[in-house]
């Protein structure tokens, strides 16, 4: 007997087997990258020298760097159209919708792999797909044929009974989970949801619940494909991709979390982190100066049609900024046609583009020291734009129901039919979708490349020491937002690693970048969860620019680790979490006999403080692979020996 994700991982099994802890690697069915990942994904797919994508269907969104304020945004798009039709990838344009979205809409498959260059690429879930996310590196690789490697992860269960009352939404039943689970609590693990309760849920309801798995650090979490889900995928033109997916009765998993949906209220996210969560009705009527409704997390039909309802002949606030962004241009195009549209605006909501925007900083930063309530997944410090603005997540109900009063507030106090039945047929026009030449003709296709687009650093061999100086030294949980910055001004860059690398790390000291340049490198410290948030693999590449061969951390977050290792850099733990309080900013650290210790694939290795004498236990589990990885410098440079093998 097994359950769902063994199942879908054991059919796309390549190599080892499925015991928590051991690592494996599955065949990639699918793969999705975003413009603000995409263009560094493929300049490495590129470098691989593969003439056509190897997998089922890969597909290139630009949904990001949408704020077009010069050339850079636009160069890059037209870079990722090119690529994409040359070497076989399917391409959305911009204004065709959020990647996750269109995605779970017009081609997440049941039971088949996704593989994405943005950490809620688990939004596939929703669909009854194992989707995860990953580096650029990786999904290049995955793109070429070749096999992904994970740790084989630990199965929850979480069951759902009941069903949810009158407004309290998918959203909250996340936010429980965080609250009870806390933002490391998935790591290591896959979510699957079981019980009587998952079918009173539709699949974009699942799909939200399976976007903020990311965001308790898991690798990913996925939902039975069921009579629900065939009926979405009917309404989309696509029931011949249906299949029935279930765990078999009596399945076992490693762990189990009972949710009974008849309990949850509406619930809160407060800032700085997604895991620090509270009642609406504790947290009580603060003033409201800004709503966003929209993002990866929230931003489907169903939910767009709530919001209409509450919004329709009322008016928003006074006091309120409301901005609201459908996921889709089939959602949107929707919503224009049945009025629902028309009830927002004469609110007085503003409406965006069909893009990522808000939730990344890219527009509709709030004012300072405002209350931003947001529907979107992460409430990192400063990632809306605004360092002192306070970023509250809350579902779609609650952001709708507290724009009109301009006060938190709890939406079981509306007198609004929230029923909103999924339509029979969604409205499908894939015009923006741009097809890749057919195969034979790539030679055809001219690659256009804007001057904004720059050689990325390429990690190199491990020296036998590996030593340098402290360079920062930071506490825990400390996000990718951290380390490279994603805002509206460094987003147009994301090709350009020398421009990128004069602010990594400055939201936590502005003068890093400097120190890193004048000491030619050096190392990190971190605390707990290290890395932890969004995929993208500018957090490695740009301290790898800037000279850093080692993190020391009392833990990394899953993505992040592999993209250092990807890159050549060393993710080492502390053995003893005790020895973190005993470094120093500017210490000199060394590793001496590195090179041979994983060589001889030894996993705790000595930590030389040079500048007081003491040494520290640090560890590297790695795989044989992994080994290999590190010592070449990087996956690239590991792929490259082993074909000349």
């Amino acid at each position: 007997m097994m359950n769902l994700t063994q199942k879908i991982l054991a059919a796309h099994l390549v190599s080892g087997q499925l015991i928590p802890g051991e690592e494996i690697s599955i065949r990639i069915d699918q793969t999705l990258t975003q413009d603000s990942t995409g263009t560094m994904a493929y300049l490495q797919f590129e470098a691989m020298g593969v003439e056509r994508v190897r997998t089922k269907r890969s597909v290139a969104y630009i949904d990001h760097n949408t704020l077009q304020t010069g050339f850079e945004n636009a160069d890059d798009h037209q870079y990722i159209q090119t690529v994409a039709h040359k070497h076989g990838i399917w391409c959305s344009k911009p204004g065709n919708g959020i990647c996750h979205q269109v995605h779970l809409e017009r081609y997440g498959i049941p039971g088949w792999t996704l593989l994405g260059s943005d950490s809620h690429t688990p939004t596939g879930g929703g669909i009854g797909m194992l989707a995860i996310g990953a580096g650029g590196l990786d999904v290049a690789v995955a793109m070429g044929g070749g096999a992904y490697y994970l740790t084989c992860p630990r199965v929850v269960n979480v069951h759902l009974t009941g069903k949810l009352p009158y407004g309290v939404a998918a959203k909250d039943i996340i936010l429980e989970v965080l609250r009870r689970l806390s933002v490391k609590g998935g790591v290591g693990r896959v979510m699957e949801y079981t019980g009587p309760g998952v079918a009173t849920l539709t699949v974009p309801e699942r799909a939200t619940i399976a976007n903020m798995g990311a965001e308790l650090g898991a690798t990913t979490s996925v939902f039975p494909s069921d009579e629900v889900t065939r009926a979405f995928l009917k309404a989309q033109d696509r029931e011949a991709d249906w299949q029935p997916l279930a765990a078999d009765p009596g399945a076992a998993y490693d762990e189990t979390v009972e949710i009974c949906l008849d309990a949850l209220v509406p619930l809160v996210a407060k800032p700085h982190m997604p895991d620090n969560v509270d009642t609406v009705e504790n947290v009580g009527p603060i003033a409201v100066d800004q709503v966003f409704i929209g993002s990866c997390t929230n931003s489907s039909y169903q939910d767009m049609m709530r919001v209409a309802r509450i919004l329709k002949g009322k008016r928003v606030n006074p006091g309120v900024s409301l901005v609201i962004g459908p996921g889709s241009r089939q959602v949107l195009t929707m919503l224009a046609r049945n009025g629902a549209l028309a009830d927002m605006m004469a609110a007085g909501a503003r409406i965006l583009e069909t893009a990522c925007g808000p939730c990344i900083g890219m527009g509709q930063s709030p004012r300072t020291g405002a209350v931003s309530l947001r529907t979107n997944n992460r409430n990192f410090y400063a990632r809306s734009g605004t360092a002192s603005a306070g970023i509250y997540l809350v579902s779609c109900e609650t952001a709708a129901a507290s724009a009109l009063t301009g006060v938190l507030t709890d939406p079981r106090t509306l007198d609004v039919d929230l029923e909103i039945p999924q339509p029979e047929h969604f409205e499908v026009n894939d015009n923006l979708v741009i097809p890749p030449v057919e195969a034979g003709h790539e030679a055809e296709v001219e690659v256009v490349r804007g001057p904004n687009i720059q050689p990325f650093p390429l990690g190199k061999a491990l020296a036998d020491t590996v030593s340098g100086k402290v360079l920062l030294k930071m506490e825990d949980n400390i996000t990718t937002d951290h380390i490279m910055p994603s805002n509206a001004k460094l987003l147009p860059y994301r090709s350009n690693i020398p421009y990128l690398s004069d602010y990594c790390l400055t939201p936590v000291d502005a003068d890093f970048p400097a120190r890193a340049k004048a000491e030619k490198g050096g190392i990190l410290v971190a605390g707990q969860n290290y890395g932890q948030g969004s995929s993208r693999e500018h957090a490695a590449l740009v301290p790898l620019y800037l000279g850093i061969r080692a993190v020391v951390a009392k833990s990394f977050a899953r993505i992040h680790r592999d993209n250092l290792i990807n890159n050549g850099i060393l993710p080492l733990t502390f053995a003893s979490e005790a020895d973190y309080d005993a470094i120093s900013p500017m210490d000199e650290l060394s590793l001496p006999g590195v090179r041979e210790a994983i060589a001889q694939g030894k996993e705790q290795l000595t930590l030389r403080n040079e500048t007081t004498g003491k040494e520290y236990a640090v560890c590297l589990p790695l795989t044989q692979r992994q080994r290999g990885m590190i010592l070449a410098g990087g996956l690239l440079n590991y792929t490259r020996e082993s074909q000349r093998q």
